[in-house]
């Protein structure tokens, strides 16, 4: 064997250890240096929340911190529009290209629209959507074969504010009837009280807030509505004219001038105490809190005719769309899906008063008021607004009719049995059941 060759059999074996020493030093002083390093930040997505509720702000915050404890990577902006704008500036965006990722939906035909644009997403196969909600809470926001494109949000109620401390003073029952409520509102105005705050400066209000409010214990609650809507009765049926009866016999009770007044002058006349009662929703909840008026208030359910079942107004007001041209979808599926969890609707029912979760269970609501306002669907009949479902899905809006109508009527410009023929006679160009309704 030459001497060289002898001499790399013996460096060998040592040589290959020390290589395979090095190795492993070099292995372990490189773990130690990638255990030592931060790790790599995770990206977080942003979303954009378009809505109506610009009062809402503080209180959406606090639930959009809670989802980001459980999902940290995504951050939820929210950036209402004033309510009277929303619809026409939401529709400029999503023309546009530059809406928000999620947005609040309205219900019944003015999302149905949306969805028929293109403009929102569908959401059959979103995780809690089918066994969070029932097939009714889902239908505002749902094709006719059930197929949903908006996750069911908040639900509101309508019901009569009252002054406690005043019923008390001039020794007033909560009435029971319609005819018991017309005589406590002429007990308070021979009190020299004003015995309801509402006014027909906006007329929004009296159409929302007092008609819509009444109606159902005058047509039949949800029954008798979808009666109209399938042509079994025409608009100007008697029932319809009892309910616009109900605006005549409330006009001498509303405040003087009150053609005059808009919303919030009628607010102010409840919390300064001057007028007894209001009829409203159960979204000014937080405004009369914040305020603290000078005396204790409730509400009660507006009263039906002796003799008659009691129904009450308890709207399924919002829903919750994913713009279909977003490109975060798979985080924006994720809040919704958070949205549908039960958890997610005890948070939204305490954060804001007044303003209910639709899920099938319902969650504990720890605010005096708001569970005072939900307590009063109990044994009452419960629906929507009389003209969200299918009335405004054509020209002349039915909307419109029974706002028109219903102002007319308040100021003595049109009787009762005109305010239905003028809502059947408008309805009748377009809506199908209305030509071919059954006459009375």
């Amino acid at each position: 064997m030459s001497p060289d060759r002898n001499r790399r059999k013996k460096l060998g074996r040592p040589a290959a250890t020390n290589i395979a020493l090095a190795l492993a030093v070099m292995l372990v002083v490189g773990a130690a240096v990638l255990a030592a390093s931060p790790a790599p930040a995770q990206e977080t997505v942003a979303l954009t929340m378009g809505s109506w509720r610009t009062d809402d702000i503080r209180q959406m915050n606090a639930l959009f911190s809670a989802f980001n404890r459980v999902h940290p990577d995504i951050r939820v902006t929210f950036d209402p529009t004033p309510a009277p704008e929303y619809n026409e500036v939401l529709d400029a965006q999503l023309e546009g290209g530059s809406a928000p990722d999620l947005f609040y939906l309205r219900s019944f035909g003015t999302s149905r629209r949306l969805y028929e644009k293109g403009y929102l997403a569908p959401l059959a196969d979103l995780p809690g959507i089918q066994n969070q909600f029932t097939a009714a809470t889902r239908a505002p926001w749902s094709t006719d074969d059930g197929r949903p494109y908006g996750v069911p949000f908040i639900a509101t109620s309508h019901g009569v504010y009252y002054n406690q401390d005043a019923f008390k003073r001039l020794g007033l029952d909560i009435p029971s009837t319609w005819e018991a409520f017309l005589e406590t509102a002429e007990k308070i105005k021979a009190a020299g009280l004003i015995p309801l705050a509402n006014a027909s400066g906006d007329g929004w209000t009296i159409n929302e807030i007092v008609f819509f409010n009444l109606a159902p214990n005058f047509i039949g609650g949800r029954e008798g509505r979808m009666a109209y809507l399938k042509g079994e009765r025409c608009f100007n049926d008697g029932r319809m004219i009892s309910a616009f009866g109900a605006l005549r016999d409330l006009a001498p009770y509303l405040p003087k001038n009150q053609t005059l007044l808009r919303y919030t002058d009628s607010l102010q006349l409840f919390l300064q105490g001057k007028a007894v009662m209001w009829l409203g929703g159960s979204w000014d909840i937080p405004f009369f809190e914040a305020s603290r008026p000078a005396f204790e208030w409730s509400v009660f359910a507006p009263p039906p005719p002796a003799g008659q079942p009691p129904f009450i107004t308890f709207h399924l007001d919002a829903g919750m769309g994913l713009n279909a041209a977003s490109p975060r979808k798979k985080a924006a599926k994720t809040f919704l899906a958070w949205m549908t969890t039960p958890e997610f609707g005890a948070l939204l029912g305490n954060e804001l008063p007044g303003f209910f979760p639709l899920h099938k269970n319902v969650p504990k609501l720890v605010n005096a008021h708001a569970q005072a306002f939900l307590a009063l669907n109990q044994g009452r009949g419960t629906d929507v607004r009389l003209a969200w479902e299918k009335l405004r899905d054509g020209e002349p809006d039915g909307y419109m009719l029974t706002q028109n109508a219903a102002v007319a009527v308040v100021n003595g410009t049109m009787t009762p049995g005109q305010a239905a023929d003028s809502l059947q006679h408008g309805l009748e160009q377009w809506f199908e059941p209305a030509r071919k309704c059954s006459r009375p």
